[in-house]
């Protein structure tokens, strides 16, 4: 098969570095002799590999169902879930990419494929709390995916760094759930703002919700291709291009409409039996933090709290909250 190119990019910024084509190809390329961080080795070798063609990738999973394990992804799938998002977000070639997620995990390196894909202009920087902070204040870009403590510390930093998100066509937040502290706090950024959801599996997310501005919504909305369906459990399945037409089953607890929008419940490994009554975790969870963010105490708002059981000789199981600084 033909060599891919870059598209109409002529290059990708990595750390500050321009690399081209050439420098991204070559066999013996001036990279190898610098000192370089394990994120912009993993970058550079994951962009010689694409160039080069290959046709599977060996990634892991997350691990938040077992133990994280290797799978294999075709390349096919990566490019039907680059045109896909695409497509969802109206991104265009040469608009700017910031890609500040690991690139040696599956969130990171889908960034990367998505730029080569879809023609856009990258910029890689190290990943960290605030990966606005070693930006110019003036910097420009059009796309970017962030977890929720990312962008949290940006809203938390001068408001300089939320202009830059603010100049934004689109905001992708994922690899976690977003606080009711945060989901308010976001509403001061024009640019949409999307929550993901997905896995490994399904090559990141397989479905969108806006956060914020008027078109927010509780739902997601799945992408295209994507058919949803329900098990006997009510738990989430889901196939098409992204999945190699395989279906996929979840442990995700979720209310499917006709239209394929879905909310979603919480996990069905996540329900405590309290006396023969089933509580869903997420949706103590929820319902707390309302209740905290109503009481006006941003302090207490902004703690971090898990729901958990405990053993219970009347109920068998007793619902517990465990709060940081409690």
């Amino acid at each position: 098969m033909p060599k891919p190119t870059l598209s109409s990019h002529p290059h990708l910024i990595l750390n500050g570095r321009v690399y081209d084509y050439a420098e991204l190809m070559a066999d013996s390329a001036p990279h190898e002799t610098l000192e370089l961080s394990e994120n912009a080795a993993a970058t550079l070798r994951f962009c010689r590999q694409w160039l080069s063609g290959q046709d599977e990738f060996v990634v892991n999973t997350s691990g938040s169902t077992g133990a994280p394990k290797p799978i294999t992804l075709q390349r096919q799938q990566m490019e039907t879930s680059a045109r896909a998002t695409g497509q969802a977000l109206g991104l265009q070639a040469g608009q700017r990419a910031l890609i500040c997620l690991p690139t040696r995990y599956i969130a990171g390196r889908m960034m990367l494929v998505r730029g080569f894909v879809l023609g856009l202009q990258m910029t890689v920087v190290e990943p960290s709390s605030n990966p606005l902070a070693e930006l110019p204040i003036d910097a420009q870009f059009d796309f970017t995916a962030l977890v929720p403590l990312q962008l949290q510390t940006i809203l938390d930093a001068p408001p300089a760094y939320g202009a830059i998100l603010d100049r934004m066509q689109a905001i992708l937040i994922g690899g976690g759930p977003v606080s009711m502290a945060l989901h308010q706090q976001l509403q001061r950024i024009h640019a949409p703002i999307y929550h993901t959801y997905g896995m490994t599996e399904t090559v990141t997310h397989i479905a969108l919700r806006r956060l914020n501005g008027l078109p927010a919504a509780d739902a997601f909305t799945p992408l295209p291709g994507v058919k949803l369906g329900l098990d006997e459990r009510g738990c989430l399945t889901l196939c098409g291009p992204v999945t190699l037409h395989q279906m996929v089953v979840t442990n995700d607890h979720v209310a499917l409409d006709a239209d394929g929008s879905f909310v979603w419940l919480g996990r069905l490994d996540n329900v405590i039996n309290s006396g023969g009554v089933k509580v869903q975790v997420e949706k103590v969870e929820n319902a707390l933090a309302q209740v905290l963010f109503e009481r006006g105490d941003a302090d207490l708002a902004r703690r971090r709290f898990f729901v958990g059981a405990v053993p219970d000789e009347r109920l068998g199981q007793m619902v517990a909250v465990i709060m940081e600084g409690a």
